[in-house]
């Protein structure tokens, strides 16, 4: 998947309308815990709290110029992605409706709603309420946003340009990144291209929801039981045909955390930084932490993907 720079800086024409860059701070606090000089990327600081907002924004760029008699989106989400689209279809002027499964985050789905969205909430998991959207755009003839897309790719791959340019003169060795859909894996995999670093990018999911690792390793599709707790934007089961490619062809390793190292990772990055991380958002660390050894002495962006999680989980997990 590749943009050529004008695409990249049409993508930052159309996300810096709407909210500035995030900043990326070396944390001295966070580089003493690893032994290592540690740059986060804050995409917990976009106006929605997660880094989907960019996607949204470029995807609803492209969707006023080529489909304009669109008045009526409808996509899925376990909370960031509904998020992302609600903002975007806010500022068009269209109407969104966001399928989310039983049990998701109170907390983003009041943000959903805050954004005007329509949230209807339908299925166990992220594949049961995105099979329920599908069903309802082709019975309501309504426009699927998916959750993964060229586009969108293209809108998150902002962050990543932001962050290998800001660190142009001491590129980090390694670049840790979440994989939910794919969608923030494959914009670092455009940006470290777009900004001709060498950095290596590992992905990171769930110990429960190893569907991608799984796909990685064996070079071809798999699903795998999702039953993590705390990660739901790595709730994945499925993997999306385009992401896996991008994720064989780019990434440098693919490795798991479990709930309990995303538990110490929130508490780390709270403690050490002062920022609130969700379960995915703080994934990154969880990652660099078990890599430690490997790492040390040596420079390491994570990307703090997103900070929306539920006053009563965050609680728990500071507590614990």
């Amino acid at each position: 998947m590749l943009f050529d720079r004008e695409e990249i800086e049409a993508a930052q024409r159309t996300v810096y309308a709407a909210m500035p860059p995030t900043p990326q701070y070396a944390w001295p606090l966070l580089s003493t815990r690893l032994g290592a000089t540690v740059w986060v990327k804050h995409e917990n600081h976009t106006p929605v709290g997660a880094f989907k907002i960019r996607g949204g924004l470029t995807y609803f760029e492209m969707l006023a110029r080529q489909q304009p008699t669109v008045r009526h989106v409808i996509s899925a989400t376990r909370g960031n992605h509904g998020q992302s689209v609600g903002f975007a279809a806010r500022r068009h002027g269209l109407a969104a409706t966001i399928v989310v499964p039983h049990g998701n985050s109170v907390e983003k789905n009041a943000s959903m709603r805050a954004l005007g969205v329509t949230l209807i909430e339908h299925g166990n998991d992220f594949q049961e309420a995105s099979e329920h959207a599908g069903m309802l755009a082709t019975r309501d003839g309504l426009h699927r946003v998916p959750s993964f897309h060229r586009d969108l790719v293209r809108g998150v791959a902002t962050a990543y340009v932001e962050f290998f340019d800001a660190l142009r003169d001491t590129p980090p060795d390694v670049l840790f990144v979440p994989i939910g859909l794919g969608s923030g894996f494959a914009a670092a995999a455009v940006a470290r291209a777009h900004c001709g670093v060498s950095t290596q990018i590992i992905g990171v999911v769930s110990s429960h929801a190893t569907a991608y690792r799984d796909s990685f390793k064996a070079g071809r599709m798999m699903e795998a039981p999702v039953s993590t707790r705390l990660a739901d934007g790595m709730a994945c089961r499925t993997p999306v045909p385009e992401a896996l490619q991008v994720i064989q062809r780019e990434a440098d390793d693919v490795i798991a955390v479990s709930d309990d190292e995303v538990a110490e990772a929130m508490r780390a990055l709270f403690i050490d930084t002062h920022n609130v991380a969700e379960g995915a958002g703080a994934a990154a660390l969880a990652a660099a932490l078990q890599q430690q050894d490997r790492w040390r002495g040596k420079t390491v962006g994570i990307a703090l993907t997103g900070g929306n999680v539920d006053t009563g989980m965050f609680a728990g997990v500071l507590a614990s």
